[in-house]
């Protein structure tokens, strides 16, 4: 059988400002193992980040919990989509202990989305933050899934006071059909209005892809859209597909256009805009915040 042609969009190549050196050095080989051996998942690999390298070699790693499948088939995530398993009722002991031990100043903890659950992992997330702050002088921030919009959840989680809770938006509202199936734009953009509302000493925090087929209008919406809910700090990078099986990349943007977004969200007030081609949720995360 003839082959069809590969798709063009699916074939365009990455600009120079993409490549990133192979990873190495202490830092990262202390890293590694200590996650291997532990058992542990970061979503530095489970999503194949381009900057684990650097991140691993400067310290700093966000962990994954509730295990390394999602109940969600995101279209851009390189996250198992399958049946999870029950959580690891001994995995909050494990990273707590590994923050202690690897002597974190900043830790970043995020999780695959667990509709299957009651509700949506927060007493996780909640019982993980206390365990830290037991046993660490560390800050703590957690990146949530949207808990399906159930506020109980919500509530549990900001009643164990994490100093940053971030939930990202991805991407603009006429593209989460095709991107985020599962998801609601109005539902991501309710939960960190919530946040804000409920404990305005927290520092709130959310994120976009960009380059999946959006317009500059749009992006500014969300910006927008954003800021009227007092998000405090916002991350704009550039989508990579993780396999020619996911949503496919439409654009590669410039890295000036991306220090117009900043500009820009700067402009709205946001206290902190991190953006570049290379930027993800957790880069940079302890540098965008005041030092401990």
């Amino acid at each position: 059988m003839t082959q069809p042609p590969p798709d063009p969009i699916s074939q365009l190549r990455k600009p120079p400002w993409l490549k990133v050196p192979l990873p190495g050095g202490a830092n990262y080989a202390r890293i590694e193992g200590y996650h291997r051996q532990q058992g542990l998942n970061t979503v530095c690999r489970s999503a194949a980040c381009p900057n684990q390298g650097e991140c691993w070699n400067n310290g700093t790693a966000t962990f994954m919990i509730l295990g390394d499948r999602c109940s969600r088939s995101c279209r851009f995530c390189n996250i198992e989509q399958a049946e999870a398993l029950p959580p690891d009722p001994d995995e909050n002991n494990k990273i707590a202990q590994a923050i202690a031990e690897l002597e974190l100043r900043h830790a970043v903890i995020t999780s695959v989305t667990r509709d299957d659950l009651p509700d949506g992992g927060a007493g996780q997330f909640a019982d993980l933050v206390r365990q830290i702050r037991r046993r660490s002088h560390c800050r703590i921030e957690l990146l949530i899934p949207d808990l399906q919009g159930e506020s109980l959840a919500l509530k549990l989680i900001l009643a164990a006071n994490p100093d940053i809770l971030g939930h990202n938006m991805e991407t603009v509202p006429r593209l989460y059909p095709q991107v985020r199936p599962e998801a609601a734009y109005k539902r991501s953009l309710d939960l960190l209005r919530r946040i804000k509302t409920l404990a305005p000493q927290i520092t709130s925090k959310s994120g976009l892809m960009l380059g999946l087929g959006e317009e500059p209008e749009e992006i500014l919406a969300v910006m927008t859209d954003l800021r009227e809910v007092n998000c405090d700090i916002l991350t704009l990078g550039q989508y990579l597909a993780p396999s020619r099986n996911h949503a496919a990349v439409q654009r590669y943007l410039h890295p000036d256009e991306f220090a117009e977004l900043a500009a820009h969200g700067r402009q709205l007030g946001f206290r902190h805009v991190e953006a570049g081609p290379l930027v993800r949720s957790s880069y940079h995360a302890a540098e965008q915040v005041r030092p401990v």
